[in-house]
């Protein structure tokens, strides 16, 4: 595993909610930016939403504001997004990632990535 590990996702209907989590470790995690990208399946990784490490910045694709929420913990080493009325079209693996800049990270540049966490929404 690397240092960053996500959780959370799973199947819901269409209309539901969802937190995805991501936690870091060996990682000084209050100094990084943190963001979330998602890729469904034959398409290619999308930027969803990132923070800035004290969160006060915070940016959104246009496909998911009002309606996905990106927060961190820092005591937690931990980033979180809630995902609420969720559509069939938000179905993908869910990436989260840390980098030194919200910018960075939302260019899909940052230095660290999880995983991944599937997420389906079924109509």
């Amino acid at each position: 595993q690397g240092p960053l590990v996500e959780s959370g996702g799973g199947l819901v209907q269409a209309g539901g909610s969802l937190r995805l989590s991501c936690v870091a470790t060996g990682l000084t995690f209050d100094t990084f930016s943190v963001g979330w990208f998602r890729q469904a399946p034959g398409k290619e990784r999308e930027f969803v939403a990132a923070a800035s490490w004290t969160a006060l910045n915070t940016e959104y694709a246009d496909s998911v504001k009002g309606r996905f929420t990106i927060s961190r913990d820092n005591a937690k080493n931990t980033v979180y997004l809630q995902m609420n009325n969720l559509e069939p079209g938000d179905t993908a693996v869910y990436y989260c990632a840390a980098g030194g800049m919200v910018r960075t990270v939302r260019a899909g540049a940052a230095e660290y990535w999880g995983q991944g966490t599937p997420v389906t929404v079924s109509s």
